[in-house]
């Protein structure tokens, strides 16, 4: 784990994460957007960052997702996941913090957000634990309390989701199911 800012109070944090908020685009994908000749968008999602989402369900920490676009490949990965509150084509995402809060039964302070471009500054900045990935714009990289080691749509996700893991002493016991 790379911690943006010495944060003693880091792992004390992670522990008592019960939401991990998710941007997509430059945090669940490279930020890549790819279109076929039929004109369809198309994403690409990694599969340890989708493992550890369901990981992190299983031990109770609900996932949502926040992003200004929307797309039926983002829609089919959530089916796929298992994660039941999704919010697309937003713009101003701070605006919405209330209803995700109000929606998953989750205080501010209780909720991890991993961000990686301007938009999410404002987001970032009213949550308990403001996460960037690696690759994310520098002014996102200085309002995080973490920064993680891993880039966008390249185990990013999975890394938080490990510690998170990790905080909460889930580990081992993951672990032994394998």
């Amino acid at each position: 784990m790379t911690n943006h800012m010495e944060s003693k109070t880091l792992p004390q944090k992670l522990k008592g994460i019960q939401l991990l908020l998710l941007d997509v685009d430059g945090v669940l994908t490279d930020g890549s957007i790819v279109y076929s000749d039929a004109g369809s968008e198309i994403k690409e999602f990694n599969v340890k960052d989708g493992f550890g989402i369901k990981i992190v369900m299983a031990v109770g920490i609900e996932v949502s997702l926040v992003t200004g676009r929307t797309s039926e490949a983002l829609d089919r990965r959530c089916r796929d996941l298992g994660i039941n509150y999704i919010y697309d084509g937003v713009q101003h995402k701070a605006r919405l913090l209330d209803k995700i809060l109000t929606d998953t039964g989750t205080g501010a302070d209780a909720t991890a957000f991993i961000g990686d471009d301007l938009p999410d500054i404002p987001l970032m900045r009213r949550i308990g634990l403001p996460i960037a990935v690696a690759d994310a714009h520098e002014m996102v990289r200085d309002c995080a309390e973490w920064v993680t080691s891993a880039p966008g749509g390249r185990g990013a996700v999975r890394e938080v989701c490990d510690a998170l893991l990790k905080a909460r002493g889930k580990w081992e016991e993951i672990l032994k199911k394998f």
